[in-house]
Formats: structure tokens, C-alpha cells, sequence
């Protein structure tokens, strides 16, 4: 019954956000001609709903904890701010390359758009690989009791291997979506990343037995050899 129901609220969630996301494609766009737009769209939507759909049948109390997002979700005051702003800056993701639609700002190949689809997907997939190594992996900064301090896998080789996804996420959709202006918007966007990730960094110290410990053995929060 809790499967069901989670499968429930993934569709309705799932819908709700495809109809935002088309508001903020066309609209911009002043027109329904933009296949790039459908392209990154149909793989966006695929990909979220293929990685819902297996962790509701084989791990729903992680797929419960994504579910709980949002400002609103948030414990932490900061981390309230972050989340809002966070969306705002995926929001303008999507609508500014519109707006470069319209306008013929960008010539980005076709070629580089399926590339960067194909990128979308890798983010996905690095999504997928962090999701089934942590389940504790919530989509709010939290710590639950009893929650181990992850260590294997691809937490061996950074700290926050989800957000690794997210920042080649961030800079494949402007390219998917035919724009190289948009790219401007992605790097604006990397401080919030990064102050999300350093703010979450100091919760799991102060409330994640072990996670100090952690941090001394795996060196790099990100990017392996750099940060």
C-alpha cells in the first residue's frame, strides 16, 4: 500500500512538474516550434520518472525521503533560503534559453545538444548510482537516528557525489535547450550549489556520528583533486 501510494504521489508530482516545466520552455519561446525544448523535456521527465519508479518497488522509504522537498520541508533556516533560491536559478535555466530561442542569441550544433541530452542522462545515472549506495540520501538536510556515515562506492572518492550530478546537470541543460548564452546563468547558479553544499557539511558534522572522521579519510567534497 505505501508503494502504491508513493507511485501515486510520483505521477501527481510528476505532472504537476511537467506542466510547470512546459510553461517555462514555450512560454519564453513565444512558440511550440523549439525541439530542442521537447527533446530535453522528454529526457528530463523520462529519466526522473524511470529513477522513481524502481525505487518505489525496491527502496520506498528512500523514495519517500526525495519526496519531502522544498523550502517548506527544510529544518534548517539557512538551508530554507537555499532551497528557494535553488529553484529560482532552475527555474531561469529553463526560461532563459527560451528567451534565447526567441531572440536567435545562441547557434549551438545540433550535435552539441544531443551530447549534452546524452550529459543529462550521465546526471541521471550518477543520480541513480548515489541513490542506491545511500539510501539515506534525502532531498532536505537532515540526520536520522541510527543514519551510518556512507563510505564505499563513489563516497570513497568524493564527499557529496550527488552534487557532482547536479553540477553537470546545470551546465548540460543550457546546451541542451540550444543555448550558449544560457551557460551564463548555470555559473551564476554554482555559489547557491555551493552553499548548500557547505552549509549541509556543517549539519552532518554536528549531528552525523563519525562524519568528521570521514571528511579527514576522503579529502575532496566534489571534484576529485581540485575541491
Amino acid at each position: 500500500m505505501v508503494a502504491k501510494e508513493l507511485k501515486r504521489q510520483g505521477w501527481r508530482r510528476s505532472v504537476v512538474s511537467l506542466a510547470l516545466m512546459v510553461l517555462l520552455l514555450f512560454g519564453p519561446a513565444g512558440t511550440l516550434r523549439y525541439w530542442q525544448a521537447w527533446l530535453f523535456a522528454l529526457v528530463f521527465v523520462a529519466s526522473s520518472i524511470a529513477i522513481g519508479l524502481y525505487f518505489s518497488r525496491y527502496d520506498p522509504k528512500l523514495l519517500a525521503r526525495r519526496m519531502k522537498a522544498g523550502p517548506g520541508a527544510e529544518t534548517e533556516p539557512s538551508q530554507k533560503i537555499i532551497i528557494f533560491l535553488i529553484i529560482l536559478g532552475f527555474s531561469l535555466l529553463l526560461a532563459f534559453p527560451s528567451f534565447d530561442h526567441r531572440s536567435h542569441w545562441s547557434d549551438v550544433p545540433v550535435w552539441v545538444v544531443l551530447a549534452a541530452n546524452a550529459g543529462v542522462v550521465l546526471s541521471f545515472v550518477i543520480f541513480f548510482v548515489v541513490l542506491k549506495q545511500n539510501s539515506y540520501a534525502a532531498s532536505t538536510v537532515t540526520v536520522e537516528a541510527g543514519q551510518p556515515v556512507i563510505s564505499t562506492g563513489v563516497y570513497a572518492i568524493v564527499r557529496h557525489p550527488m552534487y557532482a550530478g547536479a553540477l553537470q546537470l546545470l551546465f548540460c541543460m543550457p546546451l541542451a535547450l540550444g543555448s550558449s548564452w544560457g551557460l551564463l546563468v548555470a555559473l551564476a547558479t554554482v555559489p547557491l550549489l555551493m552553499w548548500r553544499l557547505l552549509d549541509e557539511e556543517r549539519v552532518l558534522r554536528r549531528d552525523l556520528a563519525g562524519y568528521v572522521d570521514y571528511c579527514r579519510h576522503v579529502r575532496f567534497r566534489l571534484i576529485p583533486g581540485i575541491w
